[in-house]
């Protein structure tokens, strides 16, 4: 939207104008901010398409996890680890 030394005036016009259709009245009204919107030109990136989602799996791989990065097993999980731990524990005593 800008060209060296400053706004590209009659391009934006035929934008606001002939594009967009608005009046000159509501052209000169808005912010460039509002017209660089309204134009698309801020529209931000496009959908997510297949070809863009490999290459960033590219840039950005999986790696598999060392054991400081696994995920803790829930705290029930815990309990019932240690609950059978101790009654293999209880089997052993007495069998001797």
């Amino acid at each position: 939207m800008a060209r060296r030394g400053g706004m590209d005036w009659p391009g934006l016009m035929r934008a606001g104008l002939r594009g967009l259709g608005l009046t000159p009245e509501a052209f000169w009204r808005l912010t460039p901010a509002e017209l660089a919107l309204m134009l698309g030109a801020e529209a931000g990136a496009g959908p997510l398409t297949r070809a863009r989602l490999e290459d960033l799996a590219r840039q950005w791989p999986d790696l598999p996890a060392t054991r400081a990065q696994e995920p803790a097993a829930p705290a029930a999980a815990q309990d019932m680890d240690e609950q059978d731990m101790d009654e293999q524990d209880m089997e052993g005593i007495g069998d001797g």
